[in-house]
């Protein structure tokens, strides 16, 4: 995202299917309050904390959608695979939902958004927002 808002090429290592889930940090401060509120409860035991099977999502999937939110196309550049990169990952947060009744609430397209407004905001002030647009479209 910010080499898109930087209008930066971005640099993809593989074929750009490589999947990972996505969390927005308000799910993961949800699922940290919810351990401390339980904490004689969940004392020594372990998470897996991410967005799950339904937050799961292709790296070229997110950088197309990062360029429907920023109206701008990427300039992508393809290098080799890196050693040791998973091609599939997304964290099993069933223990979780379990234990502590949390589970990711936010899709990952909003919390791309919520991300692309945030820096925006912060980092880019000065460069025209479709990102609002985008939010009244959702």
């Amino acid at each position: 995202m910010l080499r898109l808002l930087a209008n930066e090429p971005v640099s993809i290592y593989g074929d750009g299917r490589q999947v990972r889930d996505v969390l927005h940090v308000k799910d993961a401060v949800a699922a940290y309050r919810a351990a401390l509120l339980n904490i004689g409860t969940v004392t020594g035991e372990a998470f897996n904390l991410g967005g799950g099977p339904l937050n799961a999502v292709s790296v070229l999937e997110v950088i197309r959608e990062i360029e429907a939110v920023i109206g701008r196309k990427a300039d992508i550049h393809f290098g080799d695979w890196r050693a040791g990169d998973q091609l599939f990952f997304v964290a099993d947060t069933r223990k979780l939902q379990r234990m502590l009744g949390w589970q990711a609430s936010t899709p990952w397209r909003s919390g791309l958004r919520d991300l692309a407004a945030w820096l925006i905001e912060s980092r880019f002030r000065d460069m025209a927002s479709p990102v609002d647009a985008g939010r009244r479209r959702a």
